[in-house]
C-alpha cells in the first residue's frame, strides 16, 4: 500500500509539473500582436515602450497579471492584458525570457 501511495504521489507531481510548464512556441505565436510595440524580437523600436527580450519570467508574469487585474493601468497594455489567460501569460514570459538581450532593434 505504501509503495502504491508513493508511486501515485510521484505520478501526480510529474503531471502537475508538466501541466504547469510554459510553452515557448505558444508564447512566440501569442507574441505576434505584442511585436507591434515591443518589436518582433522583443526590442522596441520606440523608446517609449520597454524591451522585453531577456526579461525575467517572474517579472513579466507579475506585470502582465497586474495589467490584467487592474493593479497597474496603461491605456495600451491594460486592454491587451485583459484577454490573457494565466497560460498565455506564462507562455509569453517563457518566450520573451528566452530571447537574447540586445541594446538596439535589429
Amino acid at each position: 500500500m505504501r509503495r502504491l501511495s508513493t508511486a501515485l504521489l510521484c505520478a501526480l507531481a510529474a503531471g502537475t509539473a508538466a501541466a504547469g510548464a510554459a510553452d515557448l512556441e505558444a508564447g512566440r505565436k501569442k507574441s505576434e500582436l505584442c511585436g507591434a510595440c515591443h518589436g518582433a524580437v522583443g526590442i522596441s523600436p520606440n523608446p517609449a515602450w520597454p524591451n522585453l527580450a531577456g526579461q525575467q519570467k517572474d517579472y513579466l508574469v507579475k506585470q502582465l497579471k497586474d495589467f490584467r487585474e487592474g493593479r497597474r493601468a496603461d491605456p495600451w497594455m491594460s486592454p491587451m492584458a485583459k484577454g490573457l489567460s494565466d497560460e498565455d501569460i506564462a507562455n509569453l514570459a517563457e518566450f520573451y525570457h528566452s530571447l537574447p538581450i540586445r541594446d538596439k532593434y535589429e
